[in-house]
């Protein structure tokens, strides 16, 4: 009993948290899990025969920068929600400020003919992973202050322009996959808010054709969505990492090769244990790993947005909704690549992948989504002003119905100024009672 009304939003004991919680920080933890094990199993080979010399060079370093974010995630799920509205711009302006300087001379660290790192080592950070959080949470704050932004596309002029310029800014890197992600993202985010769809569909057409203008002016894309379209046309070169990609998920079979016993991570897999670590895990756990991995992620999009229907103000709904499509999003177009159901666009799959600013990004929008579902809100002066009308509005989040019973709520009680009318018509109702009274005493004592 108790079980199911946790499941049907009923009332908890307190202290305890909504099952949502619990939902977001077990799928987070599972896969944090999965990526741990993956990334040694699809690194062990290459490492030891490497620079390092250490089979374990990614283990560690994944698993102790993993207990770091595990302490920033428990401290941004008490308090993250108030603290990521105040410096939203700040956030921001040192995205645009890190992108921006990595393209001055000599201060990118390039790896594999890309220039979108700073720094080296353990230190090494890559500015357009913050810049896609940065850029939900402006565009959050601008949405839930000023609903009226959705009604064309010259009110949502100041999202576009942001927008814009981070793409332009990650697409010079060159890092096509990020500034996709960080459109589908804000695309979801402008529908949760209430933009109209044939105003998405326009903005749709536009970053379509932008995209397709990237790919036909740079050399290295045409070929990448020329080995998608036909893989056989150049197996040896644009189509040889996704072909490579595609054996190792059909060589998995139904339960895989067994953990650590891949081929392809060793001899033809570049980089496996980053954004082709799902092709390890198809060929060593097979249909089995990738359906229990799509079975997590599905687990979190499902949490996030009961998350985001649940959160108590128009902010906390539209920052879960967007924080929830981001994470999805990403993990749907990373499969969808190694399936070779997308072009390959380098993007890495949410907390499995290797990378240390890909699992600080993810980790820091899992806590402000587990704050959000433990009721944390904004400051109250923020969430004030459009608090009672935020649900009416957020139709696609709250649902029609889910919308329309909220209404009803809204209508079925009473106002500030309706007691003291239902108090005048009481009061009137009982001075006129007292009146006809007096006049029948009247009456009678004329008798």
């Amino acid at each position: 009993m108790k079980l199911g009304s946790m499941l049907r939003g009923g009332s908890r004991k307190r202290g305890q948290n909504p099952v949502e919680y619990s939902l977001l920080l077990t799928a987070t933890l599972c896969l944090l899990a999965f990526g741990v094990v993956m990334v040694f199993s699809a690194s062990s080979t290459t490492s030891l025969f490497g620079e390092s010399g250490d089979s374990a060079y990614y283990l560690k370093r994944t698993a102790l920068f993993g207990v770091v974010c595990l302490g920033l995630l428990y401290f941004l799920s008490t308090r993250g929600v108030p603290l990521a509205r105040r410096f939203t711009p700040v956030l921001l302006a040192g995205s645009i400020f890190l992108l921006v300087l990595l393209l001055v001379p000599g201060v990118a660290t390039p790896i594999n003919g890309a220039k979108r790192w700073i720094g080296s080592g353990f230190a090494q950070v890559q500015p357009s992973e913050f810049a896609k959080l940065a850029l939900i949470l402006y565009s959050v704050h601008l949405l839930a202050a000023r609903p009226q932004m959705t009604r064309d596309l010259r009110s949502m002029g100041p999202v576009l322009l942001m927008v814009g310029l981070i793409c332009a800014l990650v697409v010079f890197q060159p890092d096509l996959g990020t500034a996709m992600i960080s459109c589908f993202t804000i695309g979801a985010l402008l529908i949760a808010a209430g933009a109209r769809i044939r105003d998405i569909g326009k903005l749709a057409g536009v970053a379509a054709a932008v995209i397709l203008v990237m790919i036909l002016i740079e050399p290295y894309r045409m070929e990448r969505l020329t080995g998608f379209i036909n893989p056989g046309h150049d197996p040896a070169g644009s189509s040889f990492q996704l072909i490579q990609a595609e054996i190792a998920m059909g060589s998995g079979g139904l339960f895989g090769v067994g953990l650590g016993e891949s081929l392809q991570k060793a001899f033809f897999l570049p980089e496996a244990h980053t954004d082709m670590i799902g092709a390890v895990i198809g060929e060593e756990l097979g249909f089995v790993g990738i359906a229990m991995l799509v079975g997590l992620y599905g687990l979190f999009g499902y949490a996030g947005l009961r998350t985001a229907q649940k959160a108590k103000d128009r902010y906390g709904k539209l920052l879960a909704a967007g924080l929830t499509s981001l994470i999805v999003l990403q993990a749907i177009l990373n499969l969808f690549a190694l399936l070779g159901l997308a072009p390959l666009t380098g993007v890495p799959l949410p907390f499995v992948s290797y990378g240390n600013s890909s699992m600080l990004t993810m980790m820091v929008a899992t806590g402000l989504l587990l704050h959000i579902a433990r009721g944390g809100t904004a400051s109250a002066s923020a969430a004030r002003p459009r608090a009672s009308g935020g649900a009416e509005r957020l139709r696609v989040i709250d649902g029609e119905a889910g919308a329309g019973r909220s209404a009803r709520r809204a209508a079925k009680q009473p106002s500030r100024s309706q007691p003291s009318r239902a108090k005048g018509r009481h009061s009137r109702r009982g001075n006129g009672g007292s009146r006809r009274a007096g006049a029948r005493g009247g009456r009678r004592a004329a008798r």
